[in-house]
């Protein structure tokens, strides 16, 4: 049987007239976010053309957010709520979140339930995923567990927490990093500010499997500026074309003084420098108080996902947050936070 012709094309079908009006409209795009770009920045040259998008991303309680990407999905995780030790989230673009399970259903024996914070996760090879979270047990710590599944549900089978500063005021905040060499490391906060002590952002070495601590802790930062209060926590270090950053929130959690700055360091467990130009991300538009960030890259491009209270302060949420992150001459640039339509990832 002979095949029907094909529907005769109109103008507006025709896959020449379809490229000039999709290039026409990113154009149009781009040019209106540089234009009036939101709070923090505007767009740069050379910006994403994704699917348009407005922030928040995710409009409800998400704190303390951490993203990993594992293939084509970006899986979230945040301090507890909704029922949940640790609240988790995924996504196939960073823009459209889809809620999901309870990554640690028990946390370990040594830590109250309900009281789980700034879960973060590292993949290791052969398909095993140990998230780090901070609980109370008395005093705030570390603790770890481990899943063959980025959702979990992740199991801490160990009598006591990684990390456990007692004197120091506790430990929270912990963030895993491989450097370019395989070599794993652990960065977090001792809890200084709740008992009247300095707070530090400290390091350390971390075994292969990534449940043990290796070597001697450092101190790499600690809060001696004025933007940064009394506390600098929720540490991230990151390597860029060969150089290494430490990022970090500074100042109270609750107040719209609460942003993001960043020192370059000369290896993982420092010495660390702090940057002249910071916070480089703080309070504007509809978001207050933005900080307890995480950087990852989609497409090339590298993004920061953060929380924010709904502008003014308020104590009922603190939702996620999307911008991009430029690198000027080795200085990151965050262009945010932007409260109107941007182009996505």
């Amino acid at each position: 049987m002979a095949s029907p012709p094909p529907p005769e094309l109109s103008v507006g079908d025709h896959p020449q007239v379809r490229l000039l009006v999709r290039s026409a409209a990113v154009l149009v795009l781009v040019a209106g976010v540089a234009a009036c770009g939101g709070g923090g920045g505007d767009a740069a040259e050379g910006a994403p053309t994704g699917p348009p998008f407005r922030n928040p991303v995710f409009d409800q309680d998400f704190p303390d957010p951490f993203v990993l990407r594992v293939g084509k999905r970006y899986y979230a995780y945040a301090t507890n709520g909704n029922g949940k030790e640790v609240q988790t989230l995924t996504s196939p673009d960073l823009v459209h979140w889809t809620p999901g399970p309870d990554a640690l259903p028990k946390v370990g024996w040594w830590a109250y339930p309900g009281k789980t914070w700034a879960p973060e996760v590292v993949a290791l090879r052969g398909g095993t995923y140990v998230l780090y979270y901070t609980a109370n047990g008395g005093r705030q710590c570390i603790g770890r567990a481990v899943a063959s599944r980025p959702r979990g549900p992740f199991v801490d089978r160990w009598r006591k927490p990684l990390v456990c500063q007692r004197d120091e005021g506790g430990s929270i905040d912990a963030s895993p990093f491989r450097d370019d060499d395989g070599k794993l490391y652990l960065v977090w906060k001792n809890d200084g500010n709740a008992i009247g002590h300095t707070t530090y952002i400290w390091a350390q070495r971390l075994s292969a499997g990534g449940t043990k601590l290796v070597g001697q802790p450092e101190q790499i930062a600690r809060n001696d500026v004025g933007w940064e209060g009394s506390v600098v926590e929720g540490p991230q270090l990151w390597r860029e074309d060969r150089r290494l950053y430490l990022f970090y929130s500074g100042s109270t959690f609750e107040s719209d003084s609460y942003a993001v700055g960043y020192a370059t360091c000369a290896t993982p467990l420092g010495p660390c420098e702090d940057a002249s130009e910071n916070p480089i991300l703080k309070s504007a538009c509809r978001a207050s108080g933005p900080g307890h960030h995480t950087l990852i890259r989609a497409d090339g491009e590298t993004w920061i996902l953060y929380h924010a209270w709904p502008a003014p302060v308020r104590a009922d949420k603190r939702v996620l947050w999307l911008d991009r992150l430029t690198w000027d001459d080795g200085k990151p640039v965050v262009h945010g936070p932007t409260c109107g339509v941007q182009p996505g990832p």
